[in-house]
């Protein structure tokens, strides 16, 4: 029974980061249709202690088309190779229905979506796999 257990888990989990991948490109491709395009000031944070994200995720803050001042933190980190300078200005499209949900143009990491999709489909083979050599 362990075993039949550790398959249908196994399986289950793959299919959760299946379904994370489809999802997070499907909001990609979203904002790619819908989303407005503007410049968002990068602002420093100085992380606190129960900040657990390394590394820290600068916040990015814009004004969307009916006025209002959105601050978010950045959905991606600053990197060497695409710094995210504070006082600098980066292109992102926000969703107009929901502000909160940007992506930074140019850095959209569809990759990691296609990583999602892709481990998730290993494990529910391997799941397969092992649930036949337990039959």
């Amino acid at each position: 029974m362990g075993g039949f257990a550790v398959v249908v888990f196994g399986g289950l989990g793959g299919v959760i980061a299946y379904l994370a991948g489809v999802v997070g490109l499907r909001d990609l491709r979203r904002l790619r249709r819908v989303g407005v395009s503007v410049q968002a000031l990068v602002r420093e944070r100085v992380p606190g202690p129960e900040d657990r994200a390394l590394p820290p995720r600068p916040l990015l803050q814009f004004e969307t088309e009916d006025g209002q001042v959105v601050e978010v933190f950045s959905p991606v980190p600053s990197t060497p190779r695409h710094p995210l300078p504070d006082g600098g200005y980066v292109p992102v499209r926000y969703d107009p229905a929901d502000p909160r949900q940007v992506v930074v143009e140019g850095r959209e990491r569809r990759p990691v979506e296609y990583a999602f999709m892709a481990l998730g489909v290993l494990m529910v083979l391997i799941a397969i796999t092992l649930g036949l050599a337990v039959l």
